[in-house]
């Protein structure tokens, strides 16, 4: 009889298949506790270690979490629809409400880090940002907590003779935040670019987002651009992998490039 493919594979990788599949296919729902160790050496006739091993790789996807005692479970959290682009229109911040409002879906998005600096901007900052050697800029660092689950960084710089003595140097920017801040102050973000790519967490990333190991993470850098085309400010974020899903809903039309001042 001849071997496939699948027999070669790992039996550790061949189990975890086989979860996989049950719970897409509903038999395991989120928050159900998957076979322990114990069952699945029983059921497939394998060593604790390869039993661990597949259960690990599940972890890892995200799909499932160990809970200290209790065993390991289908991950129940739901993954937050990040709409790239309606998030970024005027009818949102112009409106008084925060652009991470359209991401939550109604469920409680908090911010539970908020200092507000003076900074040099790195160099690749400063670089889309046109600023001169040493030019210091206004620094919001922030950690978004969705269902009690960090799921987000956000550093946002600004250059400073722009936003200097308005709420964006405060930790509470008010109504619409710091895009209907920079409108009032006669910066109105009209474009924006962004760029998403992705890496394996540091560990400070891990750390602050609670995250499981061998979960990736996404960076989106977004640059925000006035009528003129001056970039006015540049947000990098880093965003639990496993936590989002990236939508992005758009009419065919010519591509805006902003011009230069």
């Amino acid at each position: 009889m001849a071997t496939t493919d699948d027999d070669r594979r790992p039996k550790y990788q061949r189990i975890a298949d086989s979860l996989r599949e049950a719970i897409q296919s509903g038999e395991y729902g989120p928050g159900d506790r998957l076979p322990g160790e114990n069952d699945l050496m029983t059921t497939h006739g394998v060593a604790r270690m390869t039993a661990r091993q597949a259960l690990g790789v599940l972890r890892d996807e995200g799909i499932a979490e160990a809970r200290k005692g209790a065993g390991v479970f289908v991950r129940a959290f739901r993954p937050i629809r990040r709409h790239g682009i309606q998030r970024l229109t005027r009818d949102q911040w112009g409106n008084g409400r925060s652009i991470w409002s359209a991401d939550s879906e109604n469920r409680v998005l908090e911010v539970d880090r908020v200092p507000v600096s003076e900074e040099t901007a790195p160099d690749r900052v400063s670089t889309v940002l046109n600023l001169a050697d040493g030019e210091v800029t206004c620094v919001r660092r922030r950690r978004f907590v969705l269902d009690g689950k960090p799921v987000l960084l956000a550093t946002s710089y600004l250059p400073m003779p722009l936003v200097a003595g308005s709420a964006i140097t405060q930790e509470d920017t008010g109504p619409g935040g710091t895009y209907a801040r920079l409108a009032e102050l006669g910066h109105e973000p009209v474009h924006f670019r962004e760029e998403i790519r992705s890496h394996m967490p540091s560990k400070d990333e891990a750390t602050q987002l609670s995250m499981a190991t061998g979960t990736p993470v996404i960076l989106a850098s977004r640059t925000a651009f006035t009528d003129r085309g001056r970039p006015v400010e540049v947000n990098e974020m880093t965003l639990d992998a496993a936590s989002y899903v990236l939508e992005y809903d758009f009419d065919a039309s010519p591509a805006i490039t902003p011009a230069n001042d």
